[in-house]
């Protein structure tokens, strides 16, 4: 398996177009795009994966070129369960996986992680202070039908310096003190919007189920109606903090609102 290389000069575009590539390698097949319609769709199913793999199947690493350390992952014993472990020192790097799914049928995302503590220097508002214990992303394609001729313009000129990237991303993250529910640009760029889910030492130690409607999520980011998704990665990162962590995730999945 070839890792995805980015240049983390331009951080989140950079993960996303890192992202975007690993999308050419894998495509989690979709049973609801071909007739059929289960209740749930599972993007991660860590917890039924071997201990002791080092990247989970159907996943592909984000690795920057520019960055010498690389975050360590592995599957691990937590429990009865096993999940992805995540370990950063100074250190960036992700795992993706790509998707196709209608946010629409689909718009409940559903996860667990875990930190062993906040970043001192996270600050979601800096590009040197663009580092989160954990954070997820989710992606979406570009699809011309449903862009603005404005927004249109904005996307090929992005796309004539970054290459092939996906219209937006929605980052879920883990901040040290901006407020839970914050929605804000990326640093580097508006492609990508950062939704502040969990905040502080509150829940430090813990494991943490979340929930979040993407749908909304996306309008309420991006003031439209979002594409197909076409991507999900789990990222723990401190190159720019110079710190230390160690992050867990457990299994994702999307799921239809409920009846």
């Amino acid at each position: 398996m070839n890792p995805t290389v980015a240049d983390r000069r331009l951080t989140p575009a950079a993960l996303i177009i890192g992202l975007f590539t690993g999308l050419v390698i894998w495509n989690l097949p979709i049973p609801a795009l071909r007739g059929e319609s289960p209740e749930v769709i599972e993007v991660a199913s860590f917890s039924s994966a071997a201990v002791g793999q080092t990247i989970p199947d159907g996943w592909t690493p984000l690795i920057f070129k520019n960055i010498p350390r690389q975050t360590k992952y592995a599957l691990v014993k937590e429990g009865d369960i096993t999940v992805v472990k995540a370990e950063s020192n100074a250190s960036a790097s992700g795992l993706t996986r790509a998707v196709t799914i209608d946010p629409h049928e689909y718009p409940i995302i559903r996860w667990r992680w875990k930190v062993d503590h906040v970043l001192l220097h996270s600050d979601v508002s800096r590009k040197d202070g663009d580092d989160y214990p954990a954070r997820l992303y989710v992606t979406f394609e570009y699809d011309e039908k449903r862009v603005s001729f404005s927004k249109k313009l904005k996307y090929a000129a992005g796309r004539a310096i970054l290459g092939d990237i996906p219209i937006g991303a929605l980052n879920y993250i883990w901040e040290t003190r901006t407020p839970v529910g914050t929605v804000v640009e990326n640093a580097y760029t508006d492609f990508a919007q950062m939704i502040v889910i969990e905040s502080g030492p509150q829940h430090v130690g813990k494991w943490v189920d979340e929930e979040r409607n993407v749908l909304n999520d996306y309008r309420m980011a991006f003031g439209e109606d979002p594409p197909l998704i076409n991507g999900v990665a789990i990222m723990t990162d401190t190159d720019n903090t110079k710190e230390q962590v160690t992050a867990y995730y457990g299994d994702i999945t999307f799921s239809k609102l409920p009846q």
